[in-house]
């Protein structure tokens, strides 16, 4: 397609806009098979919708020896120009265009309907860009315009085409581009415009002898209407219809939207007396809900419930405060309670109860939100509902039989999963409600369950049961409860034959872990449990989580337990058992067990723990690295890094003293910390590793995390390592440069600036670090985006926190500084914030850092000629927050070298964007500078004035800004 090409090449000259090479371009969307084609055409059509010459193709277009793909581009290409450019057309064109696009309507009643829909949204955009004074009455001039006699068209279809202007009229105007002041003026016009409408589908939708299909256009265009709030009062009759539509399966979905649409809109609850008549009639369809049901009409079921619940979840506030009519609300909340117990498995059997939880949360929240005399009266009635409402819930997070859930698709077991914690989530907010009677009501339950010996009893209702209290133990406080030593004394009675029970019995135990730590006479009971679910890989995670959480709550009630604890975890670990995330927890998990020992206990577990890893890492560094080998590496480096994460012997002498029992306390230790003792036994092996995998920056990463993960927790008692440390970070750091050692460098500085006696490694370390990677800038940086990112983040930290590093004859500050410039004009979006970042730490010294001050008033200004770049355009507009801190610490920081510097840049022409004019530039720089103080104001002036610099300002995505 020679002509399309040519013109897509040359950026589309407008004589090329004709009605024949449209239609080539349309063919060549639709029907070409290569892509590259496609998207050719695509691109050139667009430019033809919004060309001047669309005016006189789109009626061709529409003729009616067009195929309908064809005559669809010319109705899409009307509403572009009318809707996106509107300003073009002269008033005097107005009434020519409307009558054509009727009439184009009137022919296209009995033709094709995608066309006919574009049309009237075509002429749904005139009429809103014309409302209210160059055409008032629209909507009325419509109704009248299609009620004529005559035409192409029989009755029905004009019918059918009008009831579609009218239904797109209302969405054209949710989705138009109206200016804020226009929308106003047009939401009132079409208000007002309702009167004509209301009247004409009462007629349509009470007529026995209106054909199903006006019917249902009937109802879509209500549910269009009642999104722009029109008065539910006013549409009584038109509800009515409704509910009467919904006897008939054809109009049945239909129906319910409208019901749905007008009862949900916001402004509906002021219409009290309206909203009371409809309560009788959802009850009313409480005889075909049944009949659903049995019958597993899915579709008819949710529907019902659908309404029922908007009625409810939107006005329970207004319909609990009619007293007078506290039955009939009642009688709605019992409708919503059959169907939040509809029969049936969620997902497989219904998909129904689901929408109903919402609403008890609703209900709950108004019935407390009353002032206390109220409240009582309120919750004499609602409190059964609600106790109701937790068997119902029980119920229903039932699993089903073994057979069936194995029949379940993985999807629907998900979806199961994701409906039992809302279901979790409810029991938790209930709770609010109901308080410790419901913890008594569950343990009474269980209680019969476990002990009634002649009545066998399903897992299933055990493991509900147990959900139940899990739900609410995982978040609410259970220490005041006198029902938990009951419960932990049953736990050991249940027999235990699923998964899925076992998982329960599990993460209730977990979800105690605190309760626990106040009794810990209770630990021999459930410990065992614990420990016995590690061995089996279907509990992985609820076992391991919850033996973390006992150990991290109860650790100083655990010493008798220790080697226990030790010992199975140790045998799971070495049995590989556990996938990786779980074996981390549990490294996790022993690191707060051994925190709570005394030294030595804790060296002697170490050793027992640690040997066989450090022995197989022996083996593994002297073999040729190879994939499989990494990733066992990875693994021990792993657990040795979430071991040392957990384990804080310093807690002990903050913690022993008030919330610790009264034990053996450990007596305050004098010598190293046991962690620096394993790290200084193992250094030399993991220097071994190093030396082979040191391309590797996977193997580097796990080997930083060990020492940033000791770091972190050990804090100054890390102090004996940091010269070795440092230079095991240079070495690495100057043969391969990785991001993990510059952030592992970080982490020291900002623990051990101060430290006059262990900062000295750390500082050389620094100026290595430094030096190595101004050469990385030298041979092209870009490849390495983390590199910089890491790079700037530590300038920022040794800024913050060491500034007189930057006095230093062994620091170029001026090549940091310029690298810093370059950084700025990264696409990563990361490595730009921790640039700026940088910027900001080093602005305030220029004043108390000579070689600071100096680089800045040197090259200050192509600093700033990089942001108003960003600014112009070259950066995420996400950005502009942070380039707008830097131009504000400029300003607060060498106020007279920005005012000369910012008139210098924004002289130069088209700079920084071509888009603004030497005014909004002056305005700018006058508005920067006089703010000296208010970084937000700033920020929004940076805003402000992107969104000039790339064309955007007044625009919808100016809006979304």
């Amino acid at each position: 397609m020679e002509t399309l090409g040519r013109v897509a090449a040359s950026t589309a000259d407008a004589v090329d806009f004709t009605v024949e090479n449209v239609e080539k371009a349309l063919h060549q969307l639709y029907y070409d098979p290569n892509i590259e084609n496609k998207n050719l055409a695509q691109k050139w059509l667009m430019q033809a919708q919004i060309s001047a010459q669309a005016w006189q193709f789109c009626w061709a277009l529409l003729r009616p020896d067009k195929v309908p793909e064809i005559q669809y581009f010319g109705a899409s290409a009307l509403h572009t120009k009318i809707s996106r450019y509107w300003g073009d057309i002269p008033a005097e064109q107005y009434g020519t265009l409307k009558t054509q696009l009727f009439s184009q309507i009137a022919l296209f009643a009995s033709g094709s309907k995608i066309v006919l829909t574009r049309l009237c949204v075509a002429l749904a955009s005139l009429a809103l860009n014309m409302m209210p004074e160059a055409w008032p009455g629209a909507v009325g001039e419509m109704v009248r315009a299609f009620q004529e006699e005559g035409g192409a068209a029989d009755g029905r279809a004009r019918c059918l085409a009008l009831l579609e202007l009218l239904t797109v009229l209302p969405e054209e105007f949710q989705t138009s581009r109206l200016p804020q002041y226009r929308k106003g003026q047009v939401r009132g016009a079409l208000g007002r415009e309702w009167a004509a409408v209301c009247p004409l589908l009462q007629q349509l939708l009470r007529q026995p002898e209106s054909p199903a299909p006006v019917k249902a256009r009937a109802l879509k265009c209500l549910s269009s209407w009642v999104l722009l709030d029109v008065p539910l009062s006013e549409s009584e009759g038109l509800l009515e219809a409704g509910f009467a539509a919904l006897a008939d399966p054809e109009l049945f979905d239909t129906a319910v939207e409208a019901i749905v649409n007008a009862i949900s809109q916001p402004d509906s609850q002021r219409y009290v007396s309206t909203l009371l008549k409809l309560v009788p009639q959802v009850l009313q369809l409480q005889e075909q809900l049944r009949e659903a049901v049995q019958n597993g009409d899915m579709e008819t079921s949710h529907g019902i419930c659908r309404i029922a619940v908007s009625l409810g979840e939107n006005h329970s506030r207004s319909l609990l405060e009619q007293v007078e009519h506290w039955q009939s609300f009642l009688a709605l909340v019992n409708m919503i309670m059959f169907c939040t117990g509809i029969p049936g498995h969620y997902p497989v059997n219904e998909t129904t109860s689901s929408l109903t939880l919402t609403f008890w949360y609703t209900l709950q929240d108004d019935i407390m939100s009353f002032e206390a005399e109220k409240q009582t009266v309120y919750l004499q009635v609602y409190r059964p509902v609600y106790f109701q409402l937790v068997d119902v819930l029980l119920h229903k997070a039932q699993f089903p039989t073994d057979e069936e859930y194995a029949s379940w698709t993985s999807d629907e077991k998900e979806q199961f999963r994701i409906y039992r914690v809302d279901i979790s989530d409810t029991l938790m907010y209930v709770y609010e409600m109901l308080g410790a009677e419901l913890l008594s009501n569950l343990y009474d339950k269980l209680g019969r369950l476990l002990t009634n010996a002649e009545q066998p009893t399903s897992w299933q209702h055990t493991e509900a049961l147990l959900y139940g209290f899990q739900s609410i133990a995982e978040t609410i406080d259970v220490n005041y409860s006198d029902v938990i030593p009951g419960l932990i004394g049953l736990i050991p009675r249940i027999n235990i034959n699923n998964v899925q029970l076992a998982d329960t019995v599990m993460f209730t135990i977990g979800a105690l872990a605190e309760w626990l730590a106040d009794h810990p006479v209770m630990l021999s009971s459930v410990l065992p449990l614990v420990l016995q679910a590690l061995g089996n890989p279907d509990l992985s995670v609820s076992s391991v989580s919850t033996l973390k959480k006992i150990c991290r709550e109860c650790k100083y009630d655990l010493p008798p337990y220790a080697t226990n604890i030790v010992a199975v975890s140790q045998e799971v670990l070495i049995k590989q058992i556990h996938k990786t995330s779980q074996c981390m927890w549990l490294m996790q998990a022993l690191g707060f067990l051994l925190s709570a020992l005394p030294v030595e206990d804790i060296l002697r577990n170490l050793h027992s723990l640690i040997t066989p890893y450090i022995q197989q890492l022996e083996k593994l560094a002297d073999e040729t690295p190879n994939p499989s080998n990494k990733l066992a590496i990875i693994h021990i480096l792993g657990l040795l890094s979430n071991l040392f994460t957990t384990l804080d012997i310093t807690k002990q002498e903050e913690e022993s003293g008030d919330s610790a029992p009264p034990i053996k306390s450990t007596p305050p230790q004098t010598g190293p910390n046991p962690v620096v003792v394993v790290l200084q036994q193992v250094f030399a092996l993991i220097q071994t590793v190093l030396s082979k995998w040191l391309n590797d920056s996977q193997v580097v990463e796990a080997v930083c995390a060990i020492f940033e993960k000791s770091v972190k927790t050990l804090l100054h008692d890390f102090a004996p390592m940091v010269s070795q440390l440092s230079e095991m970070l240079g070495q690495m750091y100057s043969t391969i440069p990785q991001a993990s050692a510059l952030d592992l460098t970080r982490q020291m500085m900002h623990i051990f600036a101060s430290e006059t006696d262990h900062f000295p490694p750390i500082k050389a370390l620094f100026e290595l670090v430094t030096s190595v990677t101004l050469t990385i800038f030298q041979q092209g940086p870009r490849d390495h985006p983390d590199i910089v990112d890491s790079f700037m983040q530590l300038q920022a930290q040794a800024l913050k926190r060491k500034p007189d590093l930057f006095l230093s004859e062994n620091l170029d500050v001026k090549a940091v500084f310029h690298c810093g410039v370059l950084s700025l004009k990264f696409p990563e979006a990361p490595t730009v914030k921790s640039t700026c970042l940088f910027f900001t730490e080093l602005l305030p010294h220029c004043a108390d850092v000579p070689p600071v001050g100096q680089v800045v008033q040197d090259d200050g200004k192509l600093l700033l000629l990089a942001v108003l770049e960003a600014i112009g355009g070259q950066s995420s507009r996400s950005l502009m927050d942070q380039f707008a801190e830097v131009l504000f610490c400029m300003n607060k920081h060498c106020f007279g070298l920005l005012t000369v510097w910012l008139k210098e840049a924004l002289q130069s022409p088209g700079f920084p964007s071509s888009r603004v004019s030497n005014e909004q530039k002056d305005t700018f720089s006058q508005q920067v500078l006089r703010e000296r103080v208010n970084k937000r104001r700033v920020k929004d002036i940076v805003k402000e004035f992107t969104l000039v610099c790339r064309g955007l300002h007044g625009t919808e995505y100016a809006a979304e800004y």
